[in-house]
């Protein structure tokens, strides 16, 4: 079973070019759903694989405290791992047939406020290239909406300054161009005069556009440690996540009366109602208006 993994991976990998993050998930989904087939159910044989055994299954991890949207989340690999075995002709049957994901609670992406925002873009502060790193990484973020791992995956030649916009490479290796505003363009450029080259390394050389102390590709973890740090230090009580800038950017879009399809190509989601969540926040933010300052709410 673990060869017929193997291929499925490399299948992911070649053919469809699914971003790593997408790719370890399903890895990882389909690991525990081939172990608990193994140790629990005694199945040695993908052809064996009931509908009964995957309902076990979700079972189990609904017992072991699951949320709906892990749950979901597996089905989705499961099926797609049964669905490749059917089109290889590893198997006879696809046992997910019928099998539906449960409806997943959606909960709203926390959002910071413009002051807030403002807050922390401003914390940065200092001629040292610490803080003029971290300020032109922060500006970055809130202009373009563009997720961390795509921050920190830029290289010098996605950099359009003069023109007013980067390029990106998203999920799938699509490729998107984002407009960035004036106060994130001069703290690039800051960045690339007076603070980039201080962090260049005479032994290693790394074409990345944020690097770390040692000269090579910022990564996301010491991103995460930056932006708790510079959270703390703006006094930002509310749960901060790499996300929250993208969130918020989504956010303030829409408010400012952006249009939809425009802020789905920036954030470059594939489907449209992946960015219609942004619109609930936006509707929910009204109603706590509403109701704090109409007389008859």
């Amino acid at each position: 079973m673990e060869d017929r993994l193997r291929d499925f991976i490399h299948f992911l990998i070649v053919e469809k070019g699914l971003a790593k993050n997408t790719i370890e998930s399903y890895e990882r989904d389909l690991k525990s759903y081939l172990k608990y087939l193994k140790k629990i159910e005694d199945i040695g044989d993908l052809n064996d694989v009931q509908r009964v055994q995957i309902i076990h299954f979700l079972a189990y991890l609904k017992d072991g405290g699951k949320s709906s949207k892990t749950l979901a989340r597996h089905i989705a690999s499961i099926r797609a791992f049964h669905q490749f075995l059917l089109r290889e002709r590893a198997v006879k049957q696809d046992p997910t047939v019928h099998i539906e994901s449960p409806q997943s609670e959606r909960s709203l992406p926390k959002v910071l406020s413009l002051k807030e925002v403002e807050r922390l873009l401003e914390t940065p502060q200092g001629n040292d290239h610490f803080s003029i790193r971290d300020k032109a990484m922060l500006e970055l973020l809130y202009a373009t909406g563009i997720r961390v791992s795509e921050l920190i995956g830029l290289t010098l030649g996605d950099l359009h300054l003069s023109m007013g916009f980067i390029r990106c490479i998203g999920k799938g290796n699509k490729e998107r161009i984002i407009p960035i505003g004036k106060s994130a363009a001069a703290a690039l450029e800051e960045y690339l005069s007076e603070g980039r080259p201080k962090f260049v390394s005479k032994n290693h050389r790394d074409e990345s556009l944020f690097l770390n102390l040692y000269g090579k590709k910022l990564s996301r973890q010491g991103f995460w440690k930056i932006l708790k740090g510079l959270a703390l230090k703006a006094g930002i009580q509310k749960e901060l996540t790499p996300h929250t800038l993208r969130h918020s950017f989504a956010t303030h879009l829409l408010e400012n009366g952006a249009d939809l399809r425009a802020v789905q190509e920036m954030l470059g989601h594939a489907d449209i109602s992946t960015t219609q969540i942004y619109t609930h926040i936006t509707k929910s933010r009204l109603r706590d208006v509403y109701s704090k300052f109409h007389p008859r709410a």
